[in-house]
């Protein structure tokens, strides 16, 4: 009799009867396992456009930022979006706002970046602690009269932190995107930005003891006899009524727009002048100034230290913060 499987006799298989069933309870074997579809890896430009997309809740600063186009970034984050099947940003008002997924993701992209960069800067270096610089827009007076006298401190506890300084006199603040951290007049009150007190301060008033040694037998009621420097943002008056003393505001004497420049000069007997505590806390340390009576009053100005919450060099502005307090909490303990 002829075989009906001539093949598989052949290769001595066995050959299963016409109309014979696979046993019963047999299943069929499994598929391969399928491992998750997983988004494409996009491109560096985009996750950079992402991050600072997110950070500054702008496409149009993320741009500026990253010296692209606005259509740059818009096509960077679409793009994004269609491998990642989801909305990442979406506007409200003025701003582009990152969704919930958008800000998680701008987080550890923020994170990877900061890291691959650390790595990228130490190789570069041989090794050497790594250097990061960052811009800071201060007000001048809180600069020249404490800030920068201060500075050998900040290189000796932070040697791999280098500061670009940019001193600013008026009170309102310039743009906080421009900056990594502002020491300003007035608090920054946009979304994302940290915004901290420096000091709690007081007005005394000072004068150089060769200004008073020009007229014997000084007491505070005389003070109204002593050429009387004006500082622009604040007047006389309420210190000397404090003080008990007529609270006529002078009428002559040079007048200062900057604090620190005013406390130059009284400490050359120019004249006496109202100062912050905390400015004058060097020059009366060194005897260069003494204060007139013992009189405080609060200051009606602040120095609001602000910052972009997610920058990327936040580790190093945290450092800066935290060495700023230090110095506050050590001058105002003398």
């Amino acid at each position: 009799m002829t075989s009906r499987h001539p093949k598989a006799s052949q290769a001595g298989l066995p050959v299963q009867p016409a109309g014979h069933a696979e046993p019963a309870g047999l299943a069929p074997p499994p598929e391969p396992h399928r491992a998750q579809r997983l988004p494409h890896l996009p491109a560096l430009q985009a996750l950079r456009a992402l991050e600072s997309a997110a950070r500054h809740r702008s496409f149009s600063r993320a741009a500026e930022e990253l010296a692209l186009t606005h259509s740059a970034i818009s096509h960077h984050i679409r793009a994004l979006e269609d491998n990642l099947g989801t909305k990442l940003f979406q506007r409200t008002g003025h701003l582009m706002m990152p969704t919930n997924v958008g800000a998680r993701l701008a987080q550890r992209v923020r994170d990877g970046l900061g890291e691959l960069e650390d790595g990228l800067r130490e190789a570069s270096n041989g090794g050497t602690p790594q250097v990061v610089r960052l811009e800071v827009s201060v007000m001048a007076d809180l600069a020249n009269a404490w800030l920068i006298r201060r500075l050998p401190s900040l290189h000796a506890a932070q040697p791999g932190l280098d500061l670009h300084l940019r001193l600013h006199a008026e009170i309102t603040p310039p743009d906080p995107y421009s900056v990594d951290v502002g020491i300003w007049h007035q608090r920054v009150d946009l979304p994302g930005f940290a915004c901290h007190n420096l000091i709690e301060d007081h007005v005394i008033a000072v004068a150089s003891p060769a200004l008073l040694a020009r007229y014997p037998g000084f007491t505070l009621a005389d003070l109204p006899r002593l050429p009387m420097l004006r500082f622009a943002l604040r007047p006389w008056r309420d210190w000397l009524e404090s003080a008990g003393l007529p609270g006529t505001e002078p009428e002559r004497g040079p007048i200062f727009q900057d604090a620190g420049m005013m406390l130059q000069s009284a400490v050359a007997g120019l004249g006496a002048a109202t100062a912050r505590l905390q400015l004058a806390h060097d020059y009366l340390a060194s005897g260069e100034l003494v204060q007139l009576g013992t009189t405080r009053i609060p200051s009606s100005l602040h120095y609001w230290v602000t910052w972009r919450e997610g920058n990327p060099r936040e580790k190093a502005i945290l450092q800066f913060h935290s060495w700023l307090q230090g110095q506050v909490a050590a001058s105002s303990g003398d």
